[in-house]
């Protein structure tokens, strides 16, 4: 009776392993992760069209790495002499220049090669094919072109407004601040150099 059971058991077991098997092929397939070839080579085209913008990207934290290096430079040459001053400025150029030519091309082929597995990865995983196709279309449309072409100037012109309409409010906030720090810090303010008094007649 038991061997007579054994062989039906056996069919259930291995169909019921098929169908697992079928459905865990089929699960894998429709993953996010999976490889899909069309997905694939969507996400490469939107990556090409966004390489302009990765570009900037490398090139904003290149500059904003030596900031306050170059903060700081133009702060020591204020109090160099004057004689000296504008030798000092032409070497300090030179060297932050030579120091972009050297590091833009590092920095923007690494960002380029490092898109694909961060950019890329999100794309492919957060998109499907259509969805991918519309922002191909939107990055490929004339419209958006223009505007990306706008973009610079109309940071630059908010800039420029932001900076003129808020520095009223802000500068006397920082001379408190920094008067606030210098205490803290134990440090006495120069005092304001005085006027020269008139000459007596």
């Amino acid at each position: 009776m038991t061997l007579s059971k054994t062989p039906a058991l056996t069919i259930k077991t291995l169909a019921a392993a098929a169908l697992l098997g079928s459905a865990v092929t089929l699960a894998l397939a429709q993953a996010p992760g999976a490889a899909n070839p069309a997905k694939k080579e969507l996400v490469a085209k939107v990556l090409q069209l966004q390489q302009p913008g990765f570009e900037m990207m490398s090139r904003a934290l290149l500059q904003r790495s030596v900031a306050p290096l170059i903060q700081g430079a133009g702060q020591q040459l204020q109090q160099m002499p004057a004689d000296k001053r504008e030798a000092a400025a032409k070497a300090l150029d030179a060297e932050f220049k030579k120091f972009f030519d050297e590091s833009t091309p590092l920095v923007r082929e690494r960002v380029l090669k490092l898109a694909p597995s961060t950019v890329g990865a999100l794309l492919e995983e957060r998109f499907n094919e259509d969805e991918l196709k519309q922002i191909i279309g939107w990055l490929e449309s004339p419209v958006f072109k223009k505007y990306g072409q706008l973009g610079g100037e109309m940071e630059k012109a908010l800039a420029e407004k932001l900076v003129g309409d808020i520095r009223p409010t802000l500068e006397p906030k920082a001379k408190a601040l920094e008067q606030s720090v210098m205490k803290q810090l134990g440090i006495t303010p120069k005092p304001a150099a005085s006027a020269p008094a008139p000459a007596k007649k």
